[in-house]
């Protein structure tokens, strides 16, 4: 059973990839080269964080609503609280999934540029081009860091919401709002970090995203 398992995840596996590299070759041959769509997938990461950085900023000016204005139903304020939450989680599962999409053509440029460094004859070129590759790999590498990072800053902050979601689910009473308003500080303190790395991630992407347009491989 675990062999066959495994078997299965490796055929899996392969089978990705080499929908990938189909990809990839198909829009190459289109005149869409990785560069391209390396740019059009960080711009998306971009956007991603930038929609997640608002919901997770409406799901904090709601949850401050619910413990600060009095006069409202005990089962409203859950099902706002529980809407922003959900909604907070799934822009944070887009910010992963864009995340890893740069991670993958990224992959694949890097690979081919490799590849084609072998290629050239002459040894001024095959330097220049080289020592291209490795600028390009830094300020990648730093883009990395600075998006996961950001989506790391993300779990505090879903965790914190899901557990209000919770005890709001389970004490439907005055004596639970109580409770929650002593987790707002905490909770403020970690959307404002979320925020700080969203922006700086945004930052590295814009960075990037100029920088690799302005250069030729």
């Amino acid at each position: 059973m675990l062999l066959s398992r495994w078997f299965f995840i490796s055929f899996l596996l392969l089978a990705l990839t080499g929908c990938q590299s189909a990809y990839y070759g198909a829009m190459e041959r289109v005149g869409v080269h990785k560069r391209d769509i390396m740019v059009d997938r960080v711009e998306s990461a971009q956007d991603a964080q930038t929609d997640a950085k608002e919901q997770f900023e409406s799901a904090l000016a709601q949850f401050r609503s619910i413990i600060q204005i009095k006069d409202q139903d005990l089962a409203t304020r859950y099902d706002k609280l529980n809407s922003e939450y959900e909604d907070s989680k799934a822009a944070a599962e887009a910010v992963t999934d864009r995340i890893d999409a740069v991670e993958d053509v990224s992959e694949a440029l890097f690979d081919e540029w490799e590849d084609e460094i072998e290629l050239y004859s002459s040894a001024n070129l095959k330097r220049q081009s080289a020592a291209k590759l490795s600028q390009t790999r830094r300020q990648y590498q730093a883009l990395i860091k600075a998006m996961r990072s950001a989506e790391s800053s993300m779990e505090p902050v879903l965790r914190a919401f899901q557990d209000q979601v919770l005890f709001l689910k389970h004490n439907l009473n005055a004596r639970a709002i109580d409770s929650l308003q002593g987790e707002l500080g905490s909770i403020e303190t970690d959307v404002a970090q979320l925020i700080r790395e969203m922006e700086r991630s945004i930052a590295e992407s814009e960075a990037f995203i100029s920088s690799l347009q302005n250069q030729g491989q």
